[in-house]
């Protein structure tokens, strides 16, 4: 699988999984790719901000902690800087993006269970990732 960040003709960006390119350039080209936003079906790539290349796996076959802490570093950089931070509100944004009721845009946050299950009954999708310790406990 691969994941493109794409952009609609009004400039709405998502993301779409895709089995490879090739794949992705067949969907694009029968209009089978669709802007989530406005239906748009005239897409582009854009850069993604960050790849994860695949490396020679320890002797154990797992990746070694290094490489897992700069992972979790590179998401916990990206989201802080490409994220919206609504807190504790995270389900009740969530929900008003998901319903129109606020313009979409990517936000992070914090959830309860129960809130988190009440996203996943409306349908909302979401990423949950642990928060990787920072360098200075201060920050």
């Amino acid at each position: 699988m691969i994941v493109f960040d794409l952009r609609c003709a009004s400039g709405h960006q998502f993301e779409g999984w895709f089995e490879d390119l090739q794949a992705y350039e067949d969907q694009r080209a029968g209009a089978l790719i669709v802007c989530p936003v406005c239906n748009s079906s005239t897409i582009s790539r854009m850069p993604s901000a960050f790849a994860i290349r695949s490396s020679p796996k320890s002797d154990t076959g797992a990746p070694p902690r290094e490489i897992l802490e700069r992972i979790g570093h590179t998401l916990s950089e990206f989201a802080d800087t490409h994220f919206d931070d609504v807190g504790c509100d995270f389900a009740r944004e969530a929900l008003k993006i998901h319903y129109g009721a606020s313009e979409p845009r990517n936000i992070r946050g914090n959830s309860t269970p129960d809130e988190e299950k009440t996203l996943e009954e409306e349908g909302v999708r979401f990423f949950k990732f642990p928060p990787t310790p920072r360098s200075d406990p201060d920050t």
